[in-house]
């Protein structure tokens, strides 16, 4: 009777523990490595840049000559108050941004390109366990192989992106990064090129999908530039009345711009010491046009 007596109660232990272990796998706490990791959005990576960047907005500057300004020196140019107009607020935060687009669009164009277009393809599960997306993009007339490496590790997802092209290079490691296990943040070291291998760009990323908030952030990482921890942080929030911000921050000058605005209105305001001699936020109305008050 008293063996019987045992292998009951071990019975009910052993469900207790199956019911227990189910519980905490319909709670989200277990991930099923069968089957492919979640590549992480494509606002983990690119930036958004959308609001600024509208060329309609700024027909009163020649914005092409300003942002090769911008481009060739690595710092925002010095331009008065009267060269900007009466959108002279928006527009200087315009400039700050534009910047950082070009870093992304001219700079960073295959890598960015090699993630997005991976998104969109399908796995191939390695005898290693690891899983593959590969496509082909093409960039300014030039075609490239881009392989997407996923791997399960302890702490999440480790990412590998190797790049080739024909009769040039091969599986070139542009980037790298890791997303944690409930795929909520992250980061992406990015190499400058081929030719010159070395660490240019890391990126870090939160995200709440549930409320639709989150924030990325560029920094530069490059070893000895005077540039070295510049960066640029965009936010997403749900605060009123601006619900979108970026901190951009240059190292080479030790100047930090802010910038905040509605998404829905496009009314905003900037702050940067060095340019407006004060620590005041200055601000622009849902027409861009200069304004004293929200």
């Amino acid at each position: 009777m008293r063996t019987r007596g045992l292998i009951f109660i071990n019975v009910i232990l052993a469900t207790v523990l199956t019911i227990l272990a189910s519980g905490c796998a319909k709670t989200g706490n277990s991930v099923d490595k069968s089957q492919p990791p979640e590549i992480p959005s494509q606002s983990t990576f690119v930036m958004d840049f959308g609001d600024f960047m509208q060329s309609n907005q700024t027909s009163n500057l020649d914005r092409s000559a300003l942002m090769v300004s911008l481009f060739q020196d690595s710092t925002p140019v010095v331009i008065g108050t009267q060269a900007l107009g009466d959108r002279s607020n928006w527009t200087f935060a315009a400039l700050n941004v534009g910047f950082w687009n070009l870093v992304g669009v001219v700079g960073l164009a295959i890598p960015m390109a090699s993630f997005v277009a991976s998104i969109n393809q399908t796995p191939v599960k390695q005898p290693d366990n690891s899983w593959v997306w590969t496509d082909s993009i093409t960039v300014q007339g030039i075609t490239y192989t881009a392989e997407l490496h996923g791997k399960y590790i302890s702490s999440g997802v480790r990412w590998d992106m190797y790049i080739s092209k024909q009769n040039d290079f091969t599986d070139f490691l542009w980037y790298y990064g890791e997303t944690n296990n409930n795929n909520t943040s992250g980061f992406w070291v990015l190499k400058e090129k081929p030719s010159k291998s070395v660490d240019l760009l890391r990126i870090d990323w939160h995200r709440n999908s549930a409320d639709e908030t989150g924030d990325i952030k560029y920094t530069n990482i490059q070893a000895g530039g005077a540039d070295n921890g510049g960066y640029i942080s965009f936010v997403v929030n749900k605060q009123a009345p601006y619900d979108r911000s970026y901190t951009i921050f240059n190292k080479s000058k030790n100047e930090t711009t802010d910038i905040e605005w509605s998404v829905s209105t496009k009314a905003g305001r900037v702050k940067d010491s060095q340019h407006f001699g004060d620590s005041n936020w200055h601000y622009w109305d849902s027409s861009l046009k200069n304004t004293t008050s929200p």
